[in-house]
């Protein structure tokens, strides 16, 4: 991965690293309650640029009938906060997306088009802005 960030960022000046996993929403044996549908991390705003911050937030918060959440239980693992560099233009952000969005969170894990399809809007969106905004930083 290393190798690839640098190779992308010699021919870019800068790389954004969308470091995406999904969970179930609710792991009693690790914490109480029920995750919001996007978990956003950036370790405290140490791993990318504001403005990436800021569009993540924007179409995560504004995707309607969807919870959101920023640097709440998952601030950013360990790929977040080893790559993230913004200083040198390696920019990283962290999607833990809650499994009940489009799929059943227990067996047999049945997966939902309706549910996935209305998600995909958003992180397309999602997706697209990000790049809007990495291609727009100096």
């Amino acid at each position: 991965l290393s190798e690839q960030i640098e190779r992308v960022r010699k021919i870019h000046g800068r790389v954004l690293l969308f470091d995406c996993h999904s969970i179930r929403s609710r792991l009693p044996f690790l914490f109480e309650g029920e995750l919001p549908d996007f978990n956003l991390g950036n370790y405290n705003t140490s791993t990318c640029a504001p403005e990436i911050e800021d569009a993540a937030l924007e179409i995560c918060a504004g995707a309607e009938g969807y919870s959101c959440v920023l640097n709440g239980r998952f601030k950013g693992g360990w790929t977040t906060r080893h790559y993230g560099k913004p200083e040198k233009g390696i920019h990283v952000i962290q999607l833990e997306l809650a499994q009940q969005t489009y799929m059943d969170e227990s067996a047999p894990w049945l997966y939902h088009e309706e549910k996935a399809a209305k998600l995909r809007v958003h992180l397309k969106k999602l997706l697209s802005c990000l790049e809007q905004t990495i291609t727009s930083l100096t």
